[in-house]
């Protein structure tokens, strides 16, 4: 009995002493990255102690698992451990894979039989790192065959996770390069899905795809936040910004995902009253958000774990209630989330150490991200299908309610067309007073409409009158400082102080009101009046020369100077978009009316700005061409645009009175008429040459003798 309790004493002794190696974080040379989390003493106070207490205190509790998550905690948490080295080289890193810890502070024993510290966590700017990488690597000098204890303060707002390890270098920064593979890849899918959904946003103007392009940027922040990136390369010297921007972007993201589902399944209609459940959860968000810029970091973090857990499980529920009522869209939203979800809980175990850490529970929420916005961009394409293909049977729908319309038409035209031609006979017998009327009703509409439109032109005095009246001011002050200096001056000049006295005087109030400035401000101000003067004299110039109403009398003019006076006429027409090309050849002076071909001029012009707006909108392109030279007697004008054209039916009916294409309210269908009746005074020809869709040219031909036998 003796020899078995010596027996059981001595394997008892063998099983603790097993037990205190197997609490040292032991790491041999082929062992790569080894987890010490088994290995570790954790000391959680209730309040802050310093280091001197924790290394006295005897609170340090065993953890057993890998990956330590030690939950939310306002106050530092104590990690107690020792490495033995077995490797061939003294040099170790220890790596704390969580980037997001607030403060993450190694106390690491010297040769004094003290201990030296290093400070790092998002509370210090990026740059102060030893090593350039978003995990806290801390170097560990542990000669062959040896032993060190160390302790490690860590804190965070958020859930307090230290997946710690230590690396022999070369195998550290292996694996740390393969998870900057692995991570490069999910940014670039981010970027081209925030890319990719924001050029079809700008294309379909579809809110929903707003919303989706802030979620998806968000998502993308948040995620490489919390791997540290946003850290390292965006606001690396703002410690400060980086304590929130996870819960921050996290709570944006949310807020976009539910607008877009509130958008994309029309919860207002399909889910009444799962749509305030989710007006709910985008309430929590934006307190948890505001608690957090405003600096209740945890309380934010908090209130955003809580948010974010209902908006998961409020969108799956509403989007199978959606989904079961019909709306085939809902599948992707349903799967998306439902997939968000998995990657989720994959995530979770892993940290509470149900699921072992590794690369694919690590990057699990990165994979389920980029699964769900697949199934969700997937989801907006499959909905654009249903509104284009819903559009295309609604316009389906017109268009047959439209040609039955234009068949009623034709009916009546066909028996308005009877009518017409039973009452003809009775309107040829009254057609010579009708055109004696409409003669003078084209007269007196043609002084109207010269009148408005010459009236119009007070747009293009006012920019550079008010150009000169606000440089009139400035002037005013310039000159009365210049004045004052005179006096200053003339005051000085008559001192008995001496010439140089009298001279750094002068000097010192030059450099005062800054003299040679003020010079130049008045030369400048006196330009720009002059300028606007100038602008002022040439308008009410090109004005006198396109009017000329009270000219009734013929006289020689310069048929070029008055298209010039009516494109200044037109100005306020072209607004910018249409491109005028001039192209004037050498003309005799012509015996003319000229007030009256300047309205020919200004009727074409109208028409031709009207085409060229009808054919290119607000876009530019749009192009006028005047061309003048002479043939034989006669003075050859042609204006040329590249509108709308016109259609052999209406080429056949431009000169008619009252015809227009113009929209009701846009034109009397007098202008043409007028042109017409004019060009016929002055003994010419008026030729029109247009084809539907690619332009109208009019070309007229004034003799540059008046002949008055053929008038």
């Amino acid at each position: 009995m003796v020899r078995h309790f010596y027996k059981l004493f001595f394997f008892t002794l063998f099983i603790l002493s097993a037990a205190k190696v197997k609490a040292d974080a032991v790491i041999g040379a082929n062992d790569g990255k080894l987890l010490i989390g088994k290995e570790i003493y954790v000391l959680q106070a209730d309040k802050e102690i310093s280091f001197n207490e924790a290394l006295k205190s005897a609170a340090f509790k065993k953890y057993d698992k890998d990956v330590p998550n030690l939950g939310l905690t306002a106050v530092s948490t104590w990690l107690r451990f020792t490495v033995t080295n077995k490797t061939q080289g003294p040099k170790l890193l220890l790596d704390v894979a969580y980037p997001i810890l607030d403060e993450v502070e190694l106390y690491s024993p010297d040769a004094s039989g003290g201990f030296q510290t290093t400070l790092m966590g998002e509370i210090k700017p990026f740059k102060e790192r030893k090593y350039d990488h978003p995990d806290y690597i801390f170097d560990l000098n542990i000669a062959t065959d040896s032993s060190k204890t160390y302790y490690l303060r860590v804190k965070s707002t958020e859930q307090l996770i230290v997946p710690i390890s230590v690396n022999a270098p070369t195998d550290l920064w292996q694996s740390l390069n393969y998870e900057n593979v692995l991570s490069g890849l999910f940014i670039g899918a981010i970027i081209i899905m925030f890319l990719y959904n924001l050029f079809i946003y700008f294309s379909v103007r579809d809110k929903s795809y707003l919303y989706y392009v802030i979620y998806v940027g968000s998502v993308g922040l948040t995620q490489i936040g919390i791997k540290g990136f946003t850290f390292q390369y965006l606001w690396g010297n703002s410690p400060g910004f980086e304590l929130k921007s996870v819960v921050i972007f996290a709570c944006l993201g949310a807020i976009a995902a539910l607008l877009f589902t509130k958008i994309f399944l029309d919860t207002p209609q399909r889910a009444r009253r799962f749509d305030k459940v989710l007006t709910g959860v985008i309430v929590l968000l934006s307190v948890a958000l505001g608690l957090t810029l405003i600096g209740k970091l945890q309380a934010g973090f908090q209130l955003m774990q809580l948010a974010t857990t209902l908006f998961a499980f409020s969108l799956i529920i509403v989007s199978a209630i959606v989904m079961r009522n019909g709306y085939r869209p809902a599948r992707f939203v349903f799967l998306s989330w439902c997939s968000l979800l998995i990657g989720a809980v994959i995530f979770t175990l892993k940290d509470n150490g149900v699921l072992p850490y590794n690369m694919f529970t690590s990057y699990s929420m990165q994979i389920a991200s980029i699964v769900e916005m697949a199934l969700l961009s997937f989801g907006l394409a499959d909905r654009i299908n249903i509104l284009k293909r819903e559009k295309e049977e609604s316009q389906a729908q017109a268009l047959a309610i439209a040609e039955e319309n234009e068949r009623i038409i034709r009916e009546q035209n066909v028996m308005l067309e009877l009518k017409v031609n039973e009452r003809t006979h009775e309107l040829n017998e009254s057609l010579d007073d009708l055109k004696q009327a409409q003669s003078q009703l084209v007269e007196s509409e043609k002084m109207a409409s010269l009148g408005q439109l010459t009236a119009g032109i007070a747009h293009e005095i006012n920019n550079p009158i008010n150009f000169v009246t606000s440089n009139v001011n400035p002037l005013k002050r310039d000159v009365e400082m210049i004045l004052d200096a005179m006096t200053m001056i003339e005051n000085v000049s008559q001192s008995d102080i001496s010439a140089d006295e009298k001279q750094k005087q002068i000097e010192e109030y030059k450099e005062e009101i800054d003299f040679e400035y003020l010079v130049m401000e008045i030369k400048h101000l006196i330009k720009g009046i002059h300028e606007g003067a100038s602008r002022t004299a040439e308008i009410v110039k090109g004005l006198k020369i396109f009017s000329r109403l009270d000219e009734d009398d013929l006289k020689k003019t310069d048929i070029n100077e008055g298209i010039e006076s009516t494109l200044i006429i037109a100005n306020n027409l072209l607004n910018g978009k249409v491109k005028v090309i001039t192209e004037y050849g050498g003309l005799p002076l012509v015996e003319c009316y000229a007030g009256k071909l300047n309205q020919v001029f200004l009727n074409i012009l109208s028409n031709a700005i009207y085409a060229v707006d009808k054919q290119f909108g607000n876009e530019h392109g749009g192009e006028i061409k005047i061309t003048t030279g002479i043939e034989d007697t006669y003075v050859v004008i042609k204006i040329a645009d590249n509108g709308t054209g016109m259609s052999d039916t209406a080429l056949k009916k431009v000169f008619e009175p009252f015809f227009t294409t113009k929209e009701v309210g846009e034109g009397t269908g007098l202008g043409m008429s007028i042109t017409y009746n004019t060009i016929k005074k002055h003994n010419g020809h008026i030729l029109v040459n247009s084809e539907l869709g690619k332009g109208t040219e009019f070309i007229l031909k004034i003799p540059v003798i008046f002949d008055t036998k053929a008038a």
